[in-house]
C-alpha cells in the first residue's frame, strides 16, 4: 500500500501561519492532495496540544484520527523547535522536527522543557535557549522511540548546516548524540542530489516535507513508503526512515530546489540574484550596496560538498514536481490564487481524485479527458523535467516556468492528442 506522508507542517498556532491551519482543515486539504498520514504539528503549544487530545483518537499504533471523521487522514504527533544558543563562540540557530509515538511522552518532553523554563505560550514553533544536545537528550529520555530530524538543513538563518549559524557537520552539532540522528530533512532549497555530495551524509536518510505555513502548501514536498496495512504504525515509519530501508521507503517528493527561496546568493532589496561563482567574482558583496550578499544553499553545499554533482548513489530516489495550482495558473495566464484558478484546481481534483494522483499516476490520455490541453501539457513536461526556472535567492521564492515561450498558444490551437 502506497503511504505519502508530510511530516513537518504548522498549525494556526505558529507565527506568520493561516488561521484555517487547525485540524480539520488539514484533513480536508491532505485528502485533496493525497496525502495519508500528516504531521499534527505544534504540540508543544499548550492549547494547540488541549485540542489535539481533545479531537484526536489512536487508530493505528502512534497514529491518529479526528474522532468526528472517521475519514480523516492520520496525523502523526511531529512538530518543530528553535533552538538559539552559543556554541563554540558563535550564536547558533538550529531547527529541529520532533517525532513522539503517543501523548504520554509529549507530557514528559513538556514537562522538561518547563523546567528548563520554555516559554511554549509563545509560538506553535517555540524558541528555546537549549542546545540541540540537550534537546536529543530530553526527547529520548522520554522515549527511546522517539526521533530528531534536523529541520531544512541548509536554510542560511535557522539549521544546522546554515551559512550563517550552523555547523560544518552533524558530529559538530550533536556530539555524542549523532548517534541518535538517523535522518535530516533537505528542505524546499536543496534536493536529495545535492546532498549526495556529502559523503558523511552517507548513513543518514533524507526525508522532505512542506512546512506548510497554509494548507494549500501541504504536500509541496514529501515522502513516499510501501507498508503493509497491518504494519502501517508510528514504529513502522520510523525504522523505514533509520534504516534506509528502499523496499520500503519509495522516494521522495521534491520542489525543483531552485524554486526554494534560499537556493541562490543574493540581496533581495537590491534585486541582485547571484550564483555562487558570481558571489565569489564579486567577493562576496553586492555591486548594488556593496553589503554582503545573503549565502545561499547551493554555495553552502558547494563549500561542504567533496563529490561532484554528478555522484548518484544507491539511494531513496527523487522525483521532483510543481504544485498543481502552479501548472494551472501558468496554463490559465493567471494568478496562482485567483478565483478562477482555484476552480480550475478543485473541478480537476473532483475529476482526477487527488492532485497527487493527478501529478504522478494519472496516464496522460486520461488527463486529456478531464482537463484542458495545456494544463496536460504542462504536467506532461513537469513529469519530463522539462521547466525553466529562475532560482530563488534572499528569501525570494523562485520562478518555475512549465511552458515554452509558444507553446500555451499552440496547445490552445490544437489538441495533445
Amino acid at each position: 500500500m502506497r503511504i505519502i506522508a508530510d511530516l513537518h507542517i504548522h498549525s494556526k498556532y505558529s507565527r506568520a501561519c493561516s488561521k484555517d491551519l487547525d485540524l480539520e482543515h488539514i484533513s480536508q486539504w491532505a485528502k485533496w492532495k493525497g496525502i495519508d498520514i500528516v504531521a499534527c504539528a505544534d504540540w508543544t503549544h499548550p492549547a494547540w496540544l488541549k485540542e489535539l487530545k481533545q479531537k484526536l483518537v489512536e487508530d493505528r499504533p502512534g497514529l491518529y484520527r479526528l474522532k468526528a471523521d472517521p475519514t480523516s487522514v492520520l496525523f502523526m504527533l511531529n512538530t518543530e523547535v528553535s533552538c538559539i544558543y552559543t556554541q563554540g563562540g558563535k550564536c547558533r540557530r538550529i531547527h529541529l522536527c520532533l517525532f513522539a509515538p503517543d501523548f504520554e511522552t509529549i507530557d514528559k518532553i513538556i514537562i522538561e522543557l518547563e523546567k528548563r523554563k520554555v516559554n511554549l505560550k509563545a509560538d506553535g514553533r517555540p524558541i528555546m535557549g537549549l542546545s540541540a544536545i540537550e534537546v536529543v537528550k530530553i526527547v529520548l529520555a522520554a522515549n527511546p522511540a522517539s526521533l530528531v530530524v534536523p529541520a531544512h538543513v541548509w536554510t542560511p538563518w535557522f539549521s544546522v548546516f546554515g551559512s550563517y549559524s550552523g555547523f560544518d557537520s552533524l558530529n559538530e552539532c550533536f556530539g555524542d548524540q549523532t548517534k541518535y540522528i538517523y535522518a535530516i530533512e533537505t528542505g524546499l532549497s536543496s534536493d536529495p542530489a545535492m546532498n549526495w555530495r556529502l559523503s558523511a551524509l552517507d548513513k543518514i536518510a533524507l526525508i522532505s516535507n512542506s512546512d506548510a505555513h497554509s494548507p494549500a502548501n501541504l504536500g509541496r514536498e514529501a515522502n513516499v513508503f510501501e507498508i503493509l496495512e497491518d504494519e502501517l504504525s508510528f514504529e513502522e515509519i520510523c525504522r523505514i526512515i533509520k534504516e534506509k530501508d528502499k523496499k520500503r521507503f519509495l522516494y521522495t517528493i521534491e520542489f525543483f530546489p531552485e524554486e526554494g527561496k534560499y537556493h541562490w546568493d543574493g540581496h533581495a532589496k537590491c534585486e541582485v540574484q547571484f550564483s555562487p561563482a558570481q558571489t565569489k567574482k564579486n567577493n562576496g558583496l553586492c555591486p548594488v550596496c556593496k553589503k554582503p550578499l545573503t549565502v545561499g544553499v547551493l554555495n553552502r553545499v558547494e563549500k561542504l560538498a567533496g563529490r561532484l554533482e554528478s555522484f548518484k548513489p544507491n539511494g531513496v530516489p527523487y522525483k521532483s514536481l510543481v504544485p498543481l495550482a502552479e501548472i494551472i495558473a501558468e496554463a490559465l495566464d493567471q494568478g496562482k490564487n485567483t478565483k478562477k484558478v482555484a476552480a480550475a484546481y478543485f473541478d480537476l481534483i473532483k475529476k482526477g481524485g487527488s492532485e497527487f494522483k493527478i501529478l504522478l499516476d494519472l496516464p496522460l490520455e486520461e488527463l486529456a479527458k478531464i482537463t484542458l490541453p495545456e494544463v496536460a501539457q504542462g504536467i506532461k513536461n513537469v513529469r519530463e523535467g522539462r521547466v525553466e526556472i529562475s532560482a530563488g535567492y534572499d528569501g525570494v521564492y523562485g520562478v518555475v516556468k512549465v511552458f515554452k515561450s509558444n507553446e500555451r498558444k499552440q496547445m490552445r490551437q490544437k489538441s495533445l492528442f
